[in-house]
Protein backbone atom coordinates (compact mmCIF):
# COMPACT_ATOMS: atom_id res chain seq x y z
CA UNK A 1 0.00 0.00 0.00
CA UNK A 2 1.34 3.42 -0.95
CA UNK A 3 2.03 6.08 1.65
CA UNK A 4 -0.84 8.17 0.27
CA UNK A 5 -3.30 5.29 0.61
CA UNK A 6 -2.09 4.62 4.18
CA UNK A 7 -2.73 8.25 5.14
CA UNK A 8 -6.15 8.11 3.48
CA UNK A 9 -7.07 4.97 5.38
CA UNK A 10 -5.88 6.50 8.65
CA UNK A 11 -7.86 9.68 7.98
CA UNK A 12 -11.04 7.66 7.33
CA UNK A 13 -10.53 5.65 10.54
CA UNK A 14 -10.04 8.83 12.56
CA UNK A 15 -13.14 10.34 10.99
CA UNK A 16 -15.20 7.28 11.95
CA UNK A 17 -13.91 7.36 15.54
CA UNK A 18 -14.60 11.08 15.77
CA UNK A 19 -18.13 10.59 14.45
CA UNK A 20 -18.79 7.88 17.04
CA UNK A 21 -17.50 10.09 19.83
CA UNK A 22 -19.70 12.95 18.67
CA UNK A 23 -22.70 10.65 19.00
CA UNK A 24 -21.80 9.67 22.57
CA UNK A 25 -23.58 11.41 25.43
CA UNK A 26 -22.33 11.21 29.01
CA UNK A 27 -24.71 11.85 31.88
CA UNK A 28 -23.11 12.57 35.25
CA UNK A 29 -25.04 11.39 38.28
CA UNK A 30 -26.11 13.99 40.81
CA UNK A 31 -25.05 12.38 44.11
CA UNK A 32 -27.24 14.39 46.50
CA UNK A 33 -30.34 13.65 44.43
CA UNK A 34 -29.57 9.96 43.83
CA UNK A 35 -29.94 7.21 46.41
CA UNK A 36 -30.11 3.48 47.00
CA UNK A 37 -32.74 2.13 49.37
CA UNK A 38 -32.59 -1.24 51.13
CA UNK A 39 -35.00 -3.52 53.00
CA UNK A 40 -33.93 -6.52 55.06
CA UNK A 41 -36.37 -8.99 56.60
CA UNK A 42 -36.08 -11.27 59.61
CA UNK A 43 -38.45 -13.63 61.42
CA UNK A 44 -39.69 -10.91 63.76
CA UNK A 45 -40.05 -8.08 61.23
CA UNK A 46 -38.11 -5.92 58.79
CA UNK A 47 -35.92 -2.84 58.61
CA UNK A 48 -35.29 -0.38 55.80
CA UNK A 49 -32.91 2.45 55.09
CA UNK A 50 -30.70 4.07 52.50
CA UNK A 51 -27.13 4.42 51.22
CA UNK A 52 -25.72 7.40 49.30
CA UNK A 53 -24.50 7.15 45.72
CA UNK A 54 -21.47 9.44 45.73
CA UNK A 55 -20.63 9.44 42.02
CA UNK A 56 -21.43 7.82 38.72
CA UNK A 57 -22.08 8.24 35.02
CA UNK A 58 -24.04 6.77 32.14
CA UNK A 59 -22.45 6.83 28.68
CA UNK A 60 -24.86 6.50 25.76
CA UNK A 61 -23.67 5.81 22.23
CA UNK A 62 -26.61 5.18 19.95
CA UNK A 63 -28.40 2.23 21.55
CA UNK A 64 -25.35 1.22 23.61
CA UNK A 65 -25.17 1.99 27.32
CA UNK A 66 -22.19 1.83 29.67
CA UNK A 67 -21.82 3.21 33.15
CA UNK A 68 -20.24 3.01 36.57
CA UNK A 69 -21.42 3.98 40.06
CA UNK A 70 -19.72 4.32 43.43
CA UNK A 71 -21.81 3.69 46.55
CA UNK A 72 -20.62 5.22 49.81
CA UNK A 73 -21.07 2.37 52.29
CA UNK A 74 -20.15 4.62 55.22
CA UNK A 75 -23.49 6.41 54.73
CA UNK A 76 -25.64 3.36 55.55
CA UNK A 77 -28.68 4.67 57.41
CA UNK A 78 -31.85 3.25 58.94
CA UNK A 79 -35.19 4.93 58.25
CA UNK A 80 -37.79 2.94 60.19
CA UNK A 81 -36.56 2.75 63.80
CA UNK A 82 -37.70 5.58 66.08
CA UNK A 83 -35.67 4.73 69.19
CA UNK A 84 -32.31 6.51 68.84
CA UNK A 85 -30.22 3.88 70.65
CA UNK A 86 -31.82 0.94 68.79
CA UNK A 87 -31.28 2.77 65.50
CA UNK A 88 -27.63 3.50 66.32
CA UNK A 89 -27.02 -0.11 67.39
CA UNK A 90 -28.45 -1.46 64.13
CA UNK A 91 -26.38 0.89 61.97
CA UNK A 92 -23.25 0.08 63.99
CA UNK A 93 -23.90 -3.60 63.33
CA UNK A 94 -24.46 -3.07 59.61
CA UNK A 95 -21.26 -1.08 59.10
CA UNK A 96 -19.25 -3.45 61.31
CA UNK A 97 -17.14 -6.47 60.46
CA UNK A 98 -20.01 -8.96 60.79
CA UNK A 99 -21.89 -7.32 57.95
CA UNK A 100 -20.52 -4.76 55.44
CA UNK A 101 -17.20 -3.97 57.19
CA UNK A 102 -17.12 -0.45 55.79
CA UNK A 103 -13.77 0.45 57.36
CA UNK A 104 -12.10 -2.09 55.08
CA UNK A 105 -14.57 -1.78 52.20
CA UNK A 106 -15.85 1.83 52.22
CA UNK A 107 -17.12 1.73 48.64
CA UNK A 108 -19.31 -0.66 46.68
CA UNK A 109 -19.44 -0.35 42.90
CA UNK A 110 -21.81 -1.20 40.08
CA UNK A 111 -20.59 -1.32 36.49
CA UNK A 112 -23.14 -1.46 33.69
CA UNK A 113 -22.08 -3.76 30.87
CA UNK A 114 -25.21 -3.29 28.74
CA UNK A 115 -28.85 -2.23 28.74
CA UNK A 116 -31.50 -3.75 26.51
CA UNK A 117 -35.01 -2.51 25.67
CA UNK A 118 -37.50 -4.24 27.97
CA UNK A 119 -41.05 -3.64 29.13
CA UNK A 120 -43.15 -5.01 31.96
CA UNK A 121 -46.37 -4.22 33.79
CA UNK A 122 -44.55 -1.89 36.24
CA UNK A 123 -43.33 0.52 33.56
CA UNK A 124 -39.79 -0.70 32.92
CA UNK A 125 -38.12 0.47 29.72
CA UNK A 126 -34.83 -1.44 29.89
CA UNK A 127 -33.15 -4.45 31.45
CA UNK A 128 -29.82 -3.55 33.02
CA UNK A 129 -26.87 -5.97 33.12
CA UNK A 130 -23.71 -5.42 35.09
CA UNK A 131 -21.26 -6.30 37.86
CA UNK A 132 -21.97 -5.40 41.48
CA UNK A 133 -18.98 -5.49 43.84
CA UNK A 134 -19.56 -5.52 47.60
CA UNK A 135 -16.78 -6.18 50.14
CA UNK A 136 -14.45 -6.81 47.22
CA UNK A 137 -16.65 -9.64 45.90
CA UNK A 138 -17.93 -9.18 42.32
CA UNK A 139 -21.22 -10.65 41.12
CA UNK A 140 -23.15 -10.42 37.87
CA UNK A 141 -26.71 -9.14 38.22
CA UNK A 142 -29.54 -7.93 35.99
CA UNK A 143 -32.81 -6.17 36.71
CA UNK A 144 -35.55 -4.15 34.96
CA UNK A 145 -35.43 -0.36 35.19
CA UNK A 146 -37.34 2.68 34.02
CA UNK A 147 -34.93 4.98 32.19
CA UNK A 148 -35.93 8.43 30.94
CA UNK A 149 -33.68 10.74 28.91
CA UNK A 150 -35.22 14.15 28.37
CA UNK A 151 -32.83 16.48 26.59
CA UNK A 152 -29.91 17.10 28.91
CA UNK A 153 -31.54 15.32 31.85
CA UNK A 154 -31.47 11.67 32.86
CA UNK A 155 -33.49 9.73 35.44
CA UNK A 156 -33.65 6.04 36.25
CA UNK A 157 -35.46 3.98 38.86
CA UNK A 158 -35.51 0.29 39.67
CA UNK A 159 -36.50 -2.24 42.30
CA UNK A 160 -34.88 -5.66 42.60
CA UNK A 161 -34.06 -8.54 44.96
CA UNK A 162 -30.54 -9.83 45.68
CA UNK A 163 -29.29 -12.80 47.69
CA UNK A 164 -26.84 -11.12 50.07
CA UNK A 165 -24.95 -14.35 50.77
CA UNK A 166 -23.52 -14.32 47.22
CA UNK A 167 -21.39 -11.38 48.38
CA UNK A 168 -20.29 -13.05 51.60
CA UNK A 169 -22.96 -11.41 53.77
CA UNK A 170 -23.82 -14.56 55.72
CA UNK A 171 -24.59 -13.13 59.16
CA UNK A 172 -27.83 -14.57 60.54
CA UNK A 173 -28.46 -16.66 57.43
CA UNK A 174 -30.37 -19.89 57.95
CA UNK A 175 -28.65 -21.21 54.83
CA UNK A 176 -25.33 -21.29 56.71
CA UNK A 177 -26.16 -21.41 60.43
CA UNK A 178 -28.41 -23.71 62.46
CA UNK A 179 -30.67 -23.00 65.43
CA UNK A 180 -31.03 -19.27 64.77
CA UNK A 181 -34.67 -19.27 65.81
CA UNK A 182 -36.25 -15.82 65.65
CA UNK A 183 -32.81 -14.25 65.07
CA UNK A 184 -32.68 -15.59 61.50
CA UNK A 185 -32.36 -12.94 58.76
CA UNK A 186 -33.60 -13.64 55.23
CA UNK A 187 -30.93 -14.07 52.57
CA UNK A 188 -32.86 -11.95 50.06
CA UNK A 189 -32.74 -8.18 50.39
CA UNK A 190 -34.84 -5.71 48.42
CA UNK A 191 -33.19 -2.69 46.85
CA UNK A 192 -34.68 0.46 45.34
CA UNK A 193 -32.53 2.80 43.30
CA UNK A 194 -33.26 6.30 42.08
CA UNK A 195 -30.77 8.11 39.83
CA UNK A 196 -30.79 11.71 38.65
CA UNK A 197 -28.20 13.05 36.24
CA UNK A 198 -27.44 15.53 33.49
CA UNK A 199 -25.03 15.95 30.58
Amino acid sequence: MSLTKKFSTLAIALLIVSSINLLADTYRINGPKSWLGWTGKKVTGAHNGSVAIKSGYINVTGAQFKGSFAIDMKTIANDDIQDAKYKADLVKHLVGEEFFNVEKFPTATFEISKMEPYTDQWGATHKVFGKLTIKGVPGEINFPAKVVMNGNDFTASAEFILDRTKWGLKYGSGSFFDNLGDKAIEDNMKFNVNLVGAK
